[in-house]
């Protein structure tokens, strides 16, 4: 299954973003509100500027403590981004993510984000495309 199919298979709510000059607490507030993992950062609601997960915001508590809540969402941000386009199959952003042992990835298509794809997507979507081709096999087995 290809990202673009997996894009179309999502509840259309938008990608939820925040600004660099936000507050951690902000985006804390948002990831909590919208029951997602991480947020988009950018400047103008256009560019990517980076993202910030859950696990970025906790790594930080974990260090500093909830002073690290008033700290602008730049300072924990990841500002150096993994990207894969709407032509790239599920196998590839698994094999991404594993790698990069993340597990949200911007999707960019000529030079703009067009959604984010989780962890959780790709495996449906891989599940989705195993099933297919069982299903496939079965009938040629079966002489179907």
């Amino acid at each position: 299954m290809l990202v673009s199919q997996m894009l179309k298979s999502k509840p259309d709510v938008g990608v939820i973003s925040v600004t660099p000059s936000s507050s951690v607490a902000d985006a804390a507030k948002l990831l909590s509100q919208h029951r997602i993992g991480t947020v988009v950062v950018s400047s103008d609601g256009a560019a990517l500027d980076g993202i910030l997960s859950e696990r970025d915001i906790v790594r930080e508590l974990g260090k500093r403590g909830a002073a690290c809540l008033s700290d602008p969402v730049s300072a924990l941000m990841t500002a150096k981004l993994t990207t894969c386009t709407p032509t790239d199959s599920a196998l590839e952003v698994l094999e991404m993510m594993t790698a990069g042992r993340f597990r949200h990835l911007p999707v960019m298509d000529e030079g703009r984000m067009v959604g984010l794809i989780s962890i959780g997507d790709a495996v449906k979507g891989r599940l989705s495309q195993l099933a297919m081709e069982k299903e496939s096999l079965e009938g040629m087995i079966m002489g179907h």
